[in-house]
């Protein structure tokens, strides 16, 4: 198991800025890909974006239309989701979340979550 802890949410306005940043306290991220979903109240959680082991994006949602940049620094064993040009409809809880074998959208995929940092963007 890898515990993972999200941090950066806030309020900001539309068209503003956040970075969101996943971490984990265990020795090493080294291996795991590293997803970002989202939970809007009354929807379904849906996948964000996800980065490999080795570093690559393996996709961004459609609506987020190059907004959101995924990265990760396995020396600080942190994962980052810049989010730029904010919109009301980006509000919800965002969650990063771990897998071993290979990045997916399919949240069931994933074996450890974090508790989710709030983001709202007013409108």
């Amino acid at each position: 198991q890898i515990q993972l802890v999200e941090s950066g949410g806030g309020l900001v306005q539309s068209g503003g800025s956040l970075r969101l940043s996943c971490a984990t306290s265990r020795s090493t991220l080294d291996g795991w890909n590293i997803g970002w979903f989202r939970q809007a109240p009354g929807k379904e959680r849906e996948g964000v974006s996800c980065i490999s082991s080795t570093g690559e994006a393996s996709y961004y949602l459609d609506s987020i239309n190059g907004r959101f940049t995924i990265s990760r620094d396995n020396a600080k064993k942190t994962v980052f989701l810049q989010m730029n040009s904010l919109k009301h409809e980006d509000t919800a809880v965002y969650y990063c979340a771990a897998t071993y074998y290979r990045c997916s959208d399919y949240r069931y995929e994933y074996s450890d979550w974090g508790q989710g940092t709030q983001v709202t963007v007013s409108s």
